[in-house]
């Protein structure tokens, strides 16, 4: 699994993963804009906190079906919560691997220019308005502190971008 901040490069490295393993990866983006434009609930993009709660239950139980079933898949997304392991029991836990993308502060202050250009790698956002180095640097912040007591091995980019996992 991986989650992390706004624009660090979740869905880029689940598809360089694709690329280079040959796994496959669930979108949780896609999995909500699905579940929201199907009108299979009353969710909005704007709902982040509720869409969590909403997603999760359904993601980890695909997750568990893929480990049952001795396949590969990589999830990505923002909608990963800190109880993750909840739901979970030790046959499951030792299958799964969590990475948690954080940008430092010094890379976004130095870099910010560059995570607006490179926003639309994979995925075209319509609208990127709100994406900010204030908004960016809180959000990194949020991801460092809690998502490692949560059981998120963090991959700091702190000078470059280049991210191995393998």
């Amino acid at each position: 699994m991986i989650t992390g901040a706004s624009h660090t490069g979740k869905t880029l490295l689940a598809q360089r993963l694709l690329e280079r393993y040959h796994w496959p990866y669930l979108s949780i983006d896609l999995l909500k804009m699905g579940l929201i434009r199907s009108g299979n609930t009353a969710l909005t993009p704007q709902d982040d906190p509720e869409l969590a709660d909403y997603l999760w239950p359904i993601v980890r139980e695909m997750v568990k079906t893929a480990i049952e079933n001795r396949q590969h898949l990589v999830v990505e997304g923002g909608y990963i919560p800190l109880h993750w392991r909840e739901g979970l029991d030790d046959r499951y836990l030792k299958e799964i691997r969590c990475y948690c993308l954080v940008m430092s502060r010094k890379y976004l202050l130095d870099h910010f220019p560059d995570v607006k250009k490179y926003a639309c790698a994979i995925e075209q956002r319509l609208d990127d308005s709100d994406c900010t180095l204030e908004s960016l640097l809180a959000e990194n912040a949020f991801y460092a502190g809690w998502y490692e007591q949560a059981g998120f091995q963090p991959i700091l980019i702190d000078r470059d971008y280049r991210i191995a996992l393998f």
